[in-house]
């Protein structure tokens, strides 16, 4: 099992980056061309969240991204050090965090649409987003 680990400052130019080097890796990991693009989308909602929540709660560590190769499915899990609530503990007054609430849950919304297995853990030491895709083994071509 190859594992790259990426971490970068909260800051929304490193997501651009944190993209291409997901689309690279799992390209050389065996993922299909067509699927390159959710790949790069997903990465890109999964750090765009975790970076927004890394500044909303003035959050300093690096956002960890860890791309994982396995014998027949590539995962990249995404994850941040913000507190989450539990589900079910929200506070039911209107404000700033209701809009940033509800941004969240579109961000899943969108990671959910774009991986078909995907899985979300979060609590009161932050949060991590692992989304897995399925290989195709490279098969080597003989001189």
């Amino acid at each position: 099992m190859a594992t790259v680990e990426l971490r970068f400052s909260a800051l929304p130019e490193h997501v651009r980056t944190a993209r291409l080097v997901a689309a690279a890796v799992a390209r050389r990991s065996g993922v299909d061309e067509a699927v390159l693009d959710e790949v790069r989308l997903a990465v890109g909602e999964a750090c765009t969240r975790a970076v927004g929540l890394h500044q909303s709660s003035g959050i300093s560590a690096p956002v960890r991204v860890l791309l994982i190769e396995e014998e027949k499915q590539f995962s990249i899990e995404v994850g941040d050090e913000a507190p989450h609530a539990v589900p079910g503990d929200r506070s039911s007054g209107a404000g700033d965090g209701d809009a940033e609430i509800e941004e969240d849950d579109m961000g899943l919304a969108v990671i959910s649409g774009l991986v078909d297995d995907v899985e979300v853990s979060a609590g009161e030491n932050g949060g991590l987003i692992r989304m897995t895709w399925p290989t195709t083994p490279s098969i080597a071509v003989l001189p």
